[in-house]
């Protein structure tokens, strides 16, 4: 294989590339990268005219390119090649807030990124993508959904109802949201035609921020230009969630990832991304800290003695008041428990992190209570066994009813994780009666959305009028400005739920319908405002606003003795 760096201005003449791995300066900030396969111009910000299999890929749309929050776009200075072996050429594109890799192999059609951090402010967004020919790639590929991009056409007489989401004539709608999914629950996504595929693959999301919960873009049709946009958004602490803007350590590194290019087959693409998880970490990058690793294990048991089968487990920062969902400074890990509690992390960078624990539903549907604990150190070559960590749980309380699993989801209820689709709260009752004992976990709704009064009919018998029950509501998003209040037997106040208890956030109206922002919410009720017998628990919603709701979690009641 060979390998070469030409220098020098070349744009009034036909260039012909060097064989293998390339880098080739064209003007003062334009060279061109690749291989016998592919090659694409790099320009100051944007890299056009991607020939594969022939053609270009790009045309008229925009390219690649790469930036952080919005349209903060990274402007390239000078390339380089920091690492030329016989298998490989690692190219980087230098700009003042930090140097974007292009790892190029002499037979791999595509190439590996990543980006290592200089100078980022504080950021919510950071994102690589193509925008690439909309004739040439038609369809939108992740792990929740595969179909056709919305056709240019359909903007042409649509509204604008909220950004990127637009109501066509027909009164449906399209909007980019729809193909968002899950970070950690990620295969592999892209945008494919009959002919051409273009795949991001991540062997590892440990470079991204959240937890499990985090959710963000993928791929959507650009509404102003009909642009096929395959975006590789590796930080984002905005969209879904309460955002926040985090702080990023000098040397931080997001990737590598796989940039694939193939002949459309969306099998293919699945094969290579089990291909690229066996293989990683990735022996290419030349950083020392990236190849120190080891592994956490442990063991989670509940202190009623149960085990914590199922479990959410998360390692992320220590010692800190940031919730996981939007913790973005470092390197992080999810994993499941099985049904022991047993727990396992593997390839986990040396350093410090914090463990936090939640339950996923199924076993431990009642547990509402969290887990965290710190200091878990990760040493080079070493497991660090937790052993068994046990996780507290209220004692003395006897449950009166429960609606829906703990797991920070609105899993079982009607159209809960449902596809993504704008609008959806529509189609929930104003006014619903839940019958405990006889109605089922799917007659509650996703979401309240609507003008009335969802009612929940139980009955108990009172342990002694000096009791107390303790009411717990389980937010799994709240998008404002939708108000409930919540009413015991038509006249006794509990608590309302609103902008003024609750910080609002997107996931509801950027058509989500399993999770957002989770809430924990409280109320004592005292046992003279219960009846022996049946009473009536309503949550009535008396402030609506479109396409806003309340995504609901949870509900339980318990007599605390």
């Amino acid at each position: 294989m060979r390998s070469s760096l030409l220098v020098g201005c070349f744009a009034a003449a036909k260039l012909s590339f060097a064989k293998g791995p390339f880098l080739q300066q064209t003007g003062s900030t334009q060279w061109v990268i690749g291989n016998d396969l592919w090659n694409v111009t790099q320009g100051s910000v944007y890299a056009t005219n991607l020939q594969y299999q022939g053609s270009d890929a790009v045309k008229n749309a925009s390219g690649h390119y790469a930036g952080y929050d919005g349209e903060s776009n990274f402007r390239y200075t000078s390339a380089s090649i920091v690492s030329n072996s016989s298998e490989f050429i690692d190219i980087s594109f230098s700009s003042s807030f930090g140097d974007l890799h292009w790892v190029i192999y002499p037979e791999l059609a595509g190439a590996y990124q990543y980006f290592v951090n200089k100078a980022l402010p504080d950021i919510s967004i950071f994102r690589t993508l193509w925008r690439l020919d909309p004739d040439r790639f038609t369809n939108g590929y992740t792990t929740t959904k595969d179909a056709p991009l919305p056709g240019w056409s359909l903007y042409a007489n649509a509204t604008e109802i909220q950004d990127e989401t637009f109501q066509i004539t027909d009164g449906s709608y399209v909007t980019k949201y729809d193909f968002a999914n899950y970070v950690r629950e990620r295969d592999f996504v892209g945008i494919y035609g009959d002919k051409s595929g273009s795949w991001y693959i991540h062997a590892s999301n440990e470079y991204q921020p959240g937890n499990h919960l985090s959710q963000t873009l993928t791929v959507h049709r650009e509404s102003a230009t009909g642009d096929a946009v395959q975006l590789n958004v590796v930080q984002d602490t905005s969209h879904f969630r309460v955002g926040i803007k985090t702080p990023q350590p000098v040397g931080k590194i997001w990737g590598p990832w796989l940039w694939y290019l193939n002949d459309g087959s969306v099998e293919d693409a699945r094969k290579r991304a089990a291909k690229e998880r066996s293989v990683w970490p990735y022996p290419f990058l030349k950083d020392n800290a990236y190849h120190s690793r080891g592994n956490v294990k442990g063991k989670l048991v509940l202190s009623d003695k149960r085990p914590a089968g199922g479990a959410a487990v998360f390692l992320g920062d220590v010692n800190t008041s940031i919730r996981p969902l939007v913790q973005g400074s470092n390197y992080y890990y999810t994993a499941y428990a099985d049904e022991s509690g047993e727990f396992n992390f593997k390839h986990v960078r040396s350093g410090n992190y914090g463990l936090y624990a939640w339950s996923n539903g199924g076993v431990l549907g009642d547990v509402y209570t969290n887990f965290t604990t710190s200091i878990v150190g990760v040493t080079d070559g070493r497991t660090n066994n937790l052993r068994t960590l046990t996780w507290d749980v209220p004692k003395g309380r006897r449950q009166i009813f429960q609606v829906g699993d703990f797991d920070k989801k609105a899993l079982g209820f009607t159209y809960g994780g449902a596809p993504n689709q704008h609008g959806l709260t529509e189609k929930v009752p104003a006014n619903m009666t839940f019958v405990v004992g006889e109605s089922k976990v799917s007659d509650w709704y996703y979401a309240s959305a609507q003008l009335g009064s969802w009612d929940v009919v139980f009955s108990t018998k009172r342990p002694a009028l000096n009791a107390t029950a303790l009411l717990t509501v389980s937010l799994a998003g709240y998008s404002q400005s939708t108000g409930l209040t919540i009413y015991l037997n038509g006249n006794t106040t509990i608590g309302a739920i609103n902008k003024d208890v609750v910080t609002s956030d997107p996931a509801v109206y950027r058509s989500g319908t399993t999770s957002g922002e989770w809430h924990l919410l409280q109320y004592e009720i005292r046992a003279s405002n219960l009846r022996d017998g049946k009473n009536v628990l309503s949550f009535k919603t008396d402030r609506y606003t479109k396409w806003r709701g309340i995504l609901w979690d949870s509900i339980i009641l318990e007599w605390v003795v």
